[in-house]
């Protein structure tokens, strides 16, 4: 059997699909370098969404920091001397009382949302991508259901299907978790992933675990917590920064309960070292995909 790692990215304007897919791999390279196993021969496959909401791509040769379609913050290999640093307890006790008090304002138990207009206020005007993929806007008008959230769900699921024979590792940051979690539950029912990791992941977030629960047909348990999909066959992990304002609620595992199998989230606390100049961000995707904790699931799954 096969073996296939499939990534999809997250919110915003993206460079071009092969260059995105060019950087990403050379992130997951990285982090097989720094366990010493660079040899790993790996077969990957971006599943590319960005289009569907900016039609025009992020172009590498722009240096105007003014135009649109500059990247502001492109891929750049991790500096010699960087050191992965654990965060804090202090940190984590921080994140851990941010999201208690998020999930007390605006999460009812049974998954309801409390002040629903300041949640459209708050994703309207921070998070244009997830209002159009939450609130029906038509992205292909030839197509009988045009609406973003089905036809990026069902493209994704496509992309998957594809590979049906293979052994699958599905990644997928920041609003991918998002897209590749209501793909699994909703557009996937024969499909079968042999790992699910998500990283810098906002599925923990009670605007996002209503939105998902409201458009779902699932029960939620009487804890008020959602299901992880049938169809993942060995792991599910998540990788998450303390630093990542957009994964603050970084332990899914008290989120989503156990599929028939008993698979469920494992949480694991990682440093996303990526920077761009002196600026850091440990939101980005390619200083998640290069953490040793990513390089060791990636490992155990090509060699498993």
């Amino acid at each position: 059997m096969s073996k296939i790692i499939i990534g999809v990215h997250g919110m915003g304007n993206k460079p071009p699909p092969k260059t995105l897919a060019r950087w990403w791999k050379a992130s997951i390279r990285e982090g097989l370098k720094r366990i010493k196993k660079s040899n790993l021969a790996f077969n990957f496959e971006l599943f590319y969404w960005a289009h569907y909401l900016h039609p025009v791509a992020q172009k590498p040769r722009i240096k105007d920091k003014e135009n649109p379609l500059y990247i502001e913050e492109r891929y750049f290999r991790a500096p010699p001397d960087a050191v992965e640093v654990k965060s804090g307890q202090f940190r984590q006790k921080i994140a851990d009382y941010v999201s208690g008090q998020l999930d007390k304002i605006f999460l009812n138990p049974d998954l309801t949302i409390n002040y629903g207009s300041i949640v459209d206020f708050i994703i309207h005007h921070f998070f244009r991508d997830l209002e159009i993929y939450y609130h029906n806007y038509c992205v292909i008008p030839s197509k009988t259901d045009c609406r973003a959230n089905v036809v990026i769900r069902s493209e994704l699921a496509k992309a998957i299907k594809k590979h049906r024979k293979d052994k699958i590792l599905l990644i997928a940051h920041s609003m991918g978790s998002i897209i590749a979690y209501e793909a699994l539950t909703r557009d996937l029912s024969d499909g079968f992933i042999d790992t699910f990791v998500t990283i810098g992941s906002p599925l923990g977030l009670p605007i996002i675990k209503s939105k998902i629960f409201a458009g779902s047909k699932q029960d939620p348990f009487p804890e008020g917590i959602l299901k992880t999909p049938e169809n993942i066959g060995s792991h599910w992990y998540n990788l998450a920064d303390t630093r990542d304002k957009i994964a603050v609620n970084y332990t899914l595992q008290d989120d989503f309960k156990e599929n028939a199998r008993g698979i469920g989230p494992v949480d694991s606390l990682v440093t996303n070292d990526y920077a761009f100049g002196e600026e850091k961000n440990p939101h980005k995707s390619y200083g998640y995909l290069r953490t040793s904790e990513m390089a060791e699931i990636i490992s155990g799954f090509l060699n498993g």
